[in-house]
């Protein structure tokens, strides 16, 4: 991309996201060797359909290991416990077709998927020749990472996509401070509860004028916002802070992931010889033809 003008859009993807997604919408589907491929085989097709659309630089971040440094810091995060054996069987196939189709995979062990779209949005925002970075998924840690329209979030299956704008719209706060609301609220998905008492709205309305924890008053007296029951509120706060750090520090997204490349290394220029191979063990000899027919496009 050294050559090439300004205007470069990066699509980054969650390919974690896309797995269960496909794995729970599409019907069963078997290889000769009896192992469930539905899941992978609907990855791949989504991820041609962005090339298709006209995406030119691609990467796609998944959760090799479900476990990650957080569940270090705290023992009820999220693992891969009670996960169908039939979708994490697909976690390295899909990976491994995705490398073959010649899309950049970014497969995840220490980190998660969150941390290295994160890692590569910032990389990319960093890189004078790219007009936006789109982080494909609609998963709301991500919305941290958005930045004015530059940065933004695209809902591929609602086709709706989210600015700064759209973020606190959505959440009622901007996006730098979504790891406080989160510390605040909770993430179920994740496995942490956040404060009680301190739900969307509250924690909107409190963050609207403290944008970050430390700048929360102890004092409800001090609050420059009226909330119900407000002195409960703080005595929570002022009893749980060291809980509500922490569970911030589990919501904010690593920038700083190693081995993702730069944004040359993301350009699409075709699948690779062993691609064919796995297009068979598929049963999807039509994302071969797909993928040749964009890849003579793209030498065109």
């Amino acid at each position: 991309m050294g050559g090439e003008p300004r205007g470069v859009k990066v699509h980054l993807v969650d390919g974690t996201y896309e797995l269960f997604r496909h794995f729970y919408a599409l019907p069963s589907h078997v290889d000769r060797e009896g192992r469930e491929v539905a899941a992978a085989r609907g990855v791949v097709g989504s991820v041609l359909a962005l090339l298709e659309e006209g995406a030119t630089h691609v990467g796609v971040a998944t959760d090799h290991v479900i476990e990650s440094f957080r569940n270090d810091l705290y023992p009820g995060y999220k693992t891969g416990e009670g996960i169908d054996p039939a979708l994490r069987s697909q976690f390295e196939l899909c990976e491994e077709s995705l490398a073959a189709a010649g899309v950049r995979v970014w497969p995840m062990i220490r980190y998660e998927a969150d941390d290295a779209l994160a890692s590569a949005a910032a990389i990319a925002a960093d890189d004078p020749r790219v007009s936006q970075v789109l982080i494909c998924t609609p998963d709301k840690d991500l919305a941290q990472c958005v930045r004015g329209t530059r940065v933004v979030q695209l809902d591929r299956r609602a086709r709706q996509t989210r600015d700064a704008e759209g973020v606190a719209a959505r959440f009622g706060v901007p996006p730098v401070s979504i790891p406080d609301y989160l510390a605040l609220v909770g993430d179920s998905a994740d496995g942490y509860p956040g404060l009680p008492g301190f739900g969307e709205r509250t924690a909107a309305a409190l963050l609207s004028c403290y944008p970050h924890l430390e700048d929360i008053p102890d004092d409800a007296a001090q609050w420059q916002v009226k909330l119900r029951g407000a002195a409960r509120l703080a005595a929570t706060w002022v009893r749980q802070r060291a809980d509500a750090l922490l569970f911030r520090r589990l919501a904010t997204l690593a920038q700083d992931v190693p081995g993702l490349g730069e944004v040359d290394d993301w350009r699409w220029t075709g699948p690779g010889p062993g691609f064919a191979a796995l297009c068979e063990r598929l049963d999807a000899p039509g994302l071969r033809e797909r993928a040749e027919r964009l890849a003579a496009r793209t030498r065109d």
